[in-house]
């Protein structure tokens, strides 16, 4: 039989995917599988349910917000898949029965989520953002240096007994005369 959407969830962890397909023409995750933790082997995943799906499948997959950040993402959108991240507080829980956590349940969690859009999606950051972003975590590293070595001068030089003995503050111009 042939699928038009397969929405394949992926719960993700730095060394193991699991990975379920869900149709809304079934109503039910099958095919669930645990493989190693390496986008190649999402797209060998993919390319095995061709098998089950038919090669006019279109696949969508998506995993919940969290260690791997945007890397998988990128990876599989690379690859011509489609992909959503997963904001995990917007997800709809199953409720009344006991909740029973495991890899596999939460990959067909996720695959349901993406058929029902029962979530909302991850703003992925585009490359400018990504590169504001770093310039901001190096200028506070760069901060945090010059902090630690205003530091330890200052220590040093009360270890030697010079004192700043003005009014003003630390590293003006009086100060550093």
């Amino acid at each position: 039989m042939n699928y038009s959407t397969v929405y394949v969830g992926m719960d993700v962890h730095n060394e193991t995917f699991s990975l379920c397909c869900y149709t809304n023409e079934k109503e039910q995750a099958e095919y669930c599988q645990k493989v190693d933790g390496h986008y190649s082997k999402v797209l060998n995943y993919l390319e095995a349910m061709r098998f089950h799906y038919g090669d006019d499948a279109v696949f969508i997959c998506g995993y919940e917000a969290g260690c791997l950040g945007f890397t998988l993402y990128h990876q599989l959108t690379d690859h011509h898949v489609k992909c959503v991240i997963l904001a995990p507080t917007t997800m709809l829980k199953p409720s009344g029965r006991k909740k029973v956590k495991t890899d596999k349940c939460d990959a067909a969690l996720i695959a349901r989520c993406l058929s029902h859009h029962d979530y909302s999606p991850v703003h992925i950051p585009t490359e400018k953002d990504e590169q504001v972003k770093e310039f901001i975590r190096m200028r506070d590293d760069h901060k945090l240096a010059l902090k630690k070595v205003k530091q330890q001068i200052l220590a040093f030089c009360l270890w030697h007994n010079y004192r700043f003995n003005e009014t003003s503050n630390h590293w003006t111009q009086a100060h550093l005369k």
